[in-house]
């Protein structure tokens, strides 16, 4: 009689967590508002970076620009502008290459921190938006990506650097934050989009 109760209690506890799992799943699955962070990958910042990681990075930042145009959700891109050294706004220094399939209507944030969220309107444009869950990519993975997904989280954002999608001026330092910071691939997030119920 007892290892019968034992084993009922095993069966109620597992058949629990699955319902709860189950619920919770269903729960995030109609909670998450993507959003997409594009960082500093400007003119200027952009020769500092190993020709191949740059190349394999540029192409998958526009497939998730055309990943996130697609699925109708917003995208947000970040410069960087130092008051002292430039470069300037307006400038082609300033700018991201031709190349990069953003809109004219995609946010657009200047910045003067590393940190995107720092005395910016980045918070409230998020926001405003609706957006809850963000993919961040762009360079520096040691620098100004790492700083904007430490300050997604100071504001109880769920954030995820993108696999192969960020970049910095050492090869090594990218694969080691990707790795530390549990990088998603471009294969999730495009399952996340497709199934998160907008």
């Amino acid at each position: 009689m007892k290892k019968l109760a034992i084993i009922i209690t095993i069966l109620f506890t597992i058949v629990s967590d699955d319902l709860f799992s189950q619920d919770k799943q269903e729960q995030t699955k109609t909670q998450i508002k993507p959003a997409l962070l594009i960082i500093d990958i400007q003119n200027v910042y952009l020769g500092m970076v190993p020709e191949r990681e740059k190349a394999v990075a540029m192409y998958y930042i526009n497939g998730l620009i055309e990943l996130f145009h697609s699925n109708g959700y917003p995208i947000i891109r970040i410069y960087h502008h130092d008051t002292a050294s430039g470069p300037k706004p307006g400038t082609e220094l300033f700018e991201y290459p031709s190349s990069v399939l953003i809109k004219d209507e995609d946010a657009k944030v200047i910045k003067t921190y590393p940190n995107g969220f720092n005395k910016t309107d980045l918070d409230k444009i998020i926001r405003e938006k609706g957006s809850n869950t963000l993919f961040l990519c762009g360079l520096s993975a040691v620098g100004c990506v790492l700083a904007t997904w430490v300050g997604a989280q100071d504001h109880d954002y769920k954030a995820f650097m993108v696999k192969d999608a960020i970049m910095s001026h050492d090869s090594g330092y990218t694969d080691n934050v990707e790795e530390m910071f549990n990088a998603v691939g471009y294969d999730v997030v495009e399952l996340i989009l497709e199934n998160s119920g907008k």
